[in-house]
């Protein structure tokens, strides 16, 4: 077997520290920027392993003298843990415990952006943990919220916006009786359009096609005496959202939001005004946006989403023919 680059430069580190001509200090920063150069653009899982054990190497040689390298070799190496696809909570665990025991230190000595980023990163993890009852989603909520007091839409508008994002989806998967399910439903909602007031389509348009789209699916799943109401919101909100995003630059974000756009075009009356005459022509819009929705998805091999869209299509074809 071909040894891969990745292999050739965790072997390569591992032995410059073992070298003399580098002081503790350089070794361990040499190690620690190699970790972070892998767990930027993976190609492989493997990729993320040898992050690992470069960060491993480093926590190794920081002794007493460099705590705040220390936690920074334990705040990268939960990070590229959290990275690794596992079917199982064990890797999520370990980032947990790594990021808990790294932030006390960072809090201590590191600037703010770098403790509200390990913040941030908990808050993910926690919200990973929670389907294996390892973790409550209100404590991945306060998380985001410590971020978010460094990251502010004014000085980090990407980061607020992804924390918002984050924070808005954890209420939505908040379970409990329908009083409390509507109120974090509302709170979803309200998270959404809050970001939206800072983030614009010019200055910052990914994260406002990526908040658009969340606001359209938090309106169209909205119990609510108003259903229509709701579903014509989740369409506008998604129509902002194909302002940035399209079948060239961005594939899969585009069948995404198609294929979203078609879910509420599926219950929406032709006529609002008139609901009683039925929606014959959503139903053709609906079908024609699954129809390419599927095409991206399974052209990219994303099989799992190709499926729940041919599901779709069936449906919307079964109920086309019924209204015709």
């Amino acid at each position: 077997m071909i040894p891969s680059i990745t292999d050739s430069t965790v072997k390569a580190a591992l032995a410059a520290i073992a070298s003399e001509s580098a002081t503790t200090q350089e070794k361990i920063q040499m190690l620690i920027e190699l970790a972070q150069g892998l767990q930027k653009k993976p190609k492989t899982a493997q990729d993320l392993w040898n992050a690992v054990e470069l960060y491993q190497q480093a926590n190794k040689i920081c002794d007493a003298d460099y705590p705040l390298w220390k936690a920074r070799s334990q705040a990268g190496m939960a990070g590229a843990l959290r990275s690794i696809p596992d079917v199982g909570a064990e890797l999520l665990v370990q980032a947990k415990a790594g990021y808990e025991e790294a932030l006390p230190v960072l809090q201590q000595l590191a600037v703010p952006a770098e403790v509200a980023e390990a913040q941030m990163n908990l808050g993910l993890v926690l919200q990973s943990l929670v389907p294996f009852s390892l973790a409550k989603i209100t404590d991945s909520i306060a998380a985001y919220h410590e971020a978010m007091r460094v990251f502010t839409s004014q000085d980090y508008p990407q980061e607020y916006a992804i924390l918002s994002n984050n924070i808005a989806i954890a209420y939505l998967s908040m379970s409990g009786g329908s009083e409390q399910q509507n109120l974090c439903e509302g709170l979803a909602v309200q998270t959404f359009e809050a970001a939206l007031q800072q983030i614009n389509l010019i200055n910052h348009p990914r994260e406002y096609a990526m908040l658009q789209n969340n606001l359209g699916n938090a309106l169209q799943y909205l119990p609510s005496s108003h259903p229509v109401e709701n579903n014509l919101q989740a369409i506008a909100a998604y129509n902002e959202a194909l302002k940035v995003r399209n079948s060239q630059d961005t594939p899969l974000e585009y069948a995404n939001t198609i294929a979203n756009k078609a879910n509420a075009l599926f219950n929406l009356p032709d006529d609002p005004e008139k609901p009683e005459l039925g929606n014959p022509q959503n139903l053709l819009q609906a079908r024609n946006y699954y129809q390419e929705a599927w095409e991206i998805f399974s052209q990219h091999q994303q099989t799992e989403q190709a499926a729940a869209v041919a599901q779709a299509l069936q449906e919307v074809t079964a109920e086309i023919r019924v209204s015709i």
